[in-house]
């Protein structure tokens, strides 16, 4: 299988989350990841989602996903156009190796952003891969405790998600959704 990773505009509202989910799950879909935010518009979420799927499935997941009342737009977010991104914060055990774990964060483009007398706190943004090895290096301080985000994606270039839909669909506009009511709920 294929990781595939989808931005989707929905309408922010309540209850959206819930049925985009439910829809993978009706359909024994797993999620890798999902990550919902705000966008520069505030009566629209943009939600990215990680899926390990076939191409037929994908097809099958975005028509399916389109047919929600709340879903404006969807995009594959390709590698090779997009800037894709984690945060991840994980908590190692400092005992005595302080300085080497400033210096393997400072490596990975991270921050320590806590400390204790035992412990200290490493934030980082990267790629997937990038924080996968800062983790497996990290192991060997001792991980207390881990905390990672869903992957974000940005196109690369001057057109948005919004423009793009709404060049494809003709539907991205905040003028024309707000006239649209939720009958799902």
């Amino acid at each position: 299988m294929a990781q595939h990773t989808l931005s989707v505009l929905v309408e922010n509202s309540p209850g959206v989350l819930a049925r985009v989910a439910s829809l993978f799950s009706r359909r024994g879909y797993n999620i890798d990841s999902l990550a919902v935010g705000p966008t520069e518009n505030p009566e629209v979420s943009r939600m990215t989602i990680v899926l390990n799927l076939e191409g037929h499935a994908l097809d099958q997941v975005s028509a399916q996903l389109f047919k929600l009342v709340n879903v404006i737009g969807i995009q594959e977010m390709k590698s090779t156009n997009s800037r894709q991104r984690e945060l991840l914060m994980v908590k190692v055990s400092s005992s005595g190796n302080r300085n080497e774990i400033v210096a393997l964060a400072k490596k990975f483009n991270g921050q320590i952003v806590e400390e204790s007398s035992d412990s200290v706190v490493v934030e980082a943004v990267g790629t997937s891969k990038d924080l996968a090895s800062l983790l497996t290096e990290m192991g060997k301080y001792g991980v207390k405790e881990l905390v990672q985000s869903g992957l974000i994606a940005i196109e690369i270039g001057d057109t948005t998600l919004a423009e793009r839909t709404l060049q494809e669909t003709g539907l991205a506009t905040s003028e024309s959704h707000s006239q649209t009511e939720d009958y799902q709920n």
